[in-house]
């Protein structure tokens, strides 16, 4: 105690991240293969990522990378221990799993720590069952280290820092317990300080979704250029720069006639073939360099072909590229993945089949907001909720699912107290009988109300139940593809009689089948899907030109790729930096027409619709001649034109059907 209570009034050395790194930093036999004093040297594009990491003007450090480019050891561990020993705070380290945030600590930070005296002296790692030093927290003088997992958000909100490091972005969860995204959360807690810095390093994942590949392309994207000790240009090393001979007389099951140790890598200046050890040379002479415009990240790319490690050799990079291909071959596309992800430092792309942007507006039709078109027949609304507002879809269908958008729109306002802010507007919006084309006026006959979000659910139940009768579903999103129907049975009501049984009337949350209704509008990896399909007729999806012009973007948000952990799964994920309210809120119109089982609809059902809408605009017409000229005027050549028109049964939203008239 004496000790650490000297360290706090000895004033703190002025090094940089490399020079404290050189001096004091140790590496231990329990996590590297060459244990003793730490030589930055060997991996010379950490001085950059240092630099970078000390630079007061730079709040943010992005690192897209492939594995064995000493990432973690090299910038990581170097950073924080140099924080920890001569500038002090709080930190905080948010790890894809508190599993993986405890690895860290017992595999690579308490190694260092036990390697590194200057440490040492401030974080007791040895000492057991001490409250200063635990598996996820460390304190020290002047601050503490906190590890935290992205499956815990309550950990990650409670606590302001400067300093916060996000390890795999990709892999960390999106939205835990409808508590919003932990990343963002994350960089919250740095908001109240001026001198802060927010660290991402990872490897990317799909193209599109990809956060860590997203963050880069926010940055000033430096790259770094090596020269070729023959022609002396620089460039940056790419993969598709490796090259090896082809020998037909041998064959190699997953080889072929390829020979892996010829591996070379070729300068693309002037075609030298350079060894695994020039290759290393030149690197050491490398410079970083941005290739797109500053403003307060920076951000560094590098790839496989950079490590000077054993375990990264050319030809060794060859045969995992070729087993790779052969994989692909045979129809399985994941270690081409992980050579794309962990080699290339890229994300992998997926063919997508769904329709570019301008296609999509080239085929905006020439109706009006808010007015049905002929051939809709039956409205329905599906609704996303924010904390500040409600995103809104309004559709019209007709035969065989033909749908018409009759509104894309937000309503800004609080959503998180029952029949104020927001909910006031939403009322009036979907309570206005929307006009049709031919004259007569349509009411919204079912709307789905996400209520997934934990802190605006009760403000949604309270919505809904006051217009249960009006067709008001309260629905949330499947979490998972688990074959899941896009409408099904609801869950039991959470409200509940004297008895604190289910009530009988009450609020049922709906579970949407989203995965099937995304599969069904977008289709992409499952055949066409209905955003494809052009012209008239069932399962076209038609939009007008004067929609908002971000409906486009946000329609095709998502892309379907494997999931993050289950294996040989694909799932939607919305691609990063890329809002999707627009989508999830067709699918809840959808869920809300499959709530009155329109897809069930005979003929004769669609002519009784069609007919009351029809007979509805002749006597409206009828209606509206003046009394003194009714006397005088011919009877209708229709006398059935002037009656009212005749009642007919029609589903009840949820299923079950009632009497009711149009």
């Amino acid at each position: 105690m004496l000790t650490r209570l000297v360290a706090t009034l000895v004033p703190p050395e002025k090094l940089t991240t490399t020079e404290w790194a050189r001096r004091h930093r140790g590496l231990s036999a329990k996590a590297s293969a060459k244990p003793g004093r730490y030589n930055p040297d060997i991996t010379p594009w950490v001085h950059g990522i240092h630099e970078a990491l000390d630079d007061p003007t730079v709040f943010k450090v992005v690192a897209q990378k492939s594995s064995q480019i000493a990432w973690t050891d090299g910038v990581l561990n170097n950073y924080l221990g140099k924080r920890i020993d001569i500038d002090p705070c709080p930190i905080i380290v948010m790890f894809s799993k508190d599993k993986a945030a405890k690895e860290y600590n017992d595999e690579k930070f308490v190694p260092m720590v036990e390697a590194t005296p200057r440490l040492m002296d401030k974080i007791p790692v040895s000492k057991k069952r001490d409250k200063e030093n635990r598996v996820d927290f460390k304190q020290f003088p002047g601050g503490f280290l906190k590890f935290v997992g992205s499956n815990s958000p309550a950990s990650v909100k409670s606590t302001p820092a400067p300093v916060v490091a996000v390890e795999e972005p990709d892999d960390c969860n999106d939205n835990v317990k409808e508590q919003g995204d932990t990343i963002s959360s994350l960089e919250e807690r740095t908001k109240t300080f001026a001198r802060r810095k927010i660290i991402f390093g990872g490897t990317p994942t799909i193209a599109g979704v990809s956060k860590i590949e997203q963050a880069y392309l926010l940055s000033d994207q430096r790259k770094f250029f090596i020269p070729c000790h023959e022609c002396g240009e620089a460039h940056v090393l790419e993969w598709e720069n490796v090259v090896w001979l082809d020998n037909p007389e041998i064959h190699h099951e997953v080889f072929g006639h390829a020979v892996p140790s010829s591996a070379r890598y070729r300068c693309p200046h002037c075609g030298a073939l350079w060894t695994d050890a020039e290759k290393n040379r030149n690197v050491r002479k490398g410079t970083w360099r941005a290739t797109a415009t500053f403003h307060g990240v920076a951000g560094f790319w590098l790839n496989e072909v950079y490590s000077p490690f054993p375990g990264s050799t050319m030809p060794l990079l060859v045969e995992k590229f070729l087993a790779a291909k052969h994989a692909l071959a045979q129809g399985d596309d994941t270690k081409m993945r992980v050579f794309r992800n962990n080699t290339e430092g890229k994300s992998y792309e997926y063919a997508s089949e769904l329709p570019d942007l301008d296609a999509l507006k080239d085929r905006a039709e020439d109706y009006e907001e808010l007015v049905v078109p002929w051939g809709g027949l039956v409205v329905t609304a599906g609704c996303d909720v924010q904390h500040d507002r409600i995103a809104v879809v309004i559709r019209v269908w007709g035969r065989g699912e033909e749908s018409w958008l009759l509104y894309w729109g937000e309503i800004h306002g609080k959503t998180l107290i029952p029949n104020e802010g927001a909910w006031v507007d939403l009322d009036q919006l979907l309570s206005k009988p929307i006009p049709h084309e031919g004259g007569s006026q349509l009411s919204i006959r079912a709307v789905s109300i996400d209520s997934s979000d934990g802190q605006t659910s009760d403000a949604v139940y309270a919505f809904v139940r006051d217009r249960l009768n009006r067709g008001y579903l309260a629905v949330k999103g499947a979490s998972s593809d688990d074959g899941r129907e896009i409408f099904a049975p609801p869950r039991p009501s959470i409200d509940t009689n004297r008895q604190n049984k289910a009530a009988k009337f009450g609020v049922k949350p709906f579970m949407v089948g989203t995965e099937r209704a995304k599969d069904l509008l977008l289709g992409q990896d499952s055949g066409a899907g209905r955003i494809r399909l052009q012209g008239k007729g069932p399962g076209r999806m038609h939009w007008y030109k004067a929609v908002r012009p971000d409906y486009y973007e946000q329609i095709t948000s998502e892309v379907k790729a494997p999931h993050r952990t289950l294996r040989n799964k694909k799932v939607w994920q919305k691609k990063s930096g890329v809002r999707n309210e627009a989508l999830d809120c067709e699918v809840y119109a959808l869920h809300a027409a499959r709530s009155l089982k329109i897809h069930l609809y005979k003929e004769s059902h669609w002519a009784m619709l069609e007919d009351a809408v029809r007979q509805k605009d002749i006597f409206e017409a009828s209606a509206a001649v003046p009394t003194a000229q009714a006397a005088a005027a011919p009877a209708p050549a229709n006398p059935q034109a002037t009656k009212k028109p005749r009642s007919f049964n029609l589903p009840r939203p949820g299923g079950g059907f009632k009497a009711s008239s149009w």
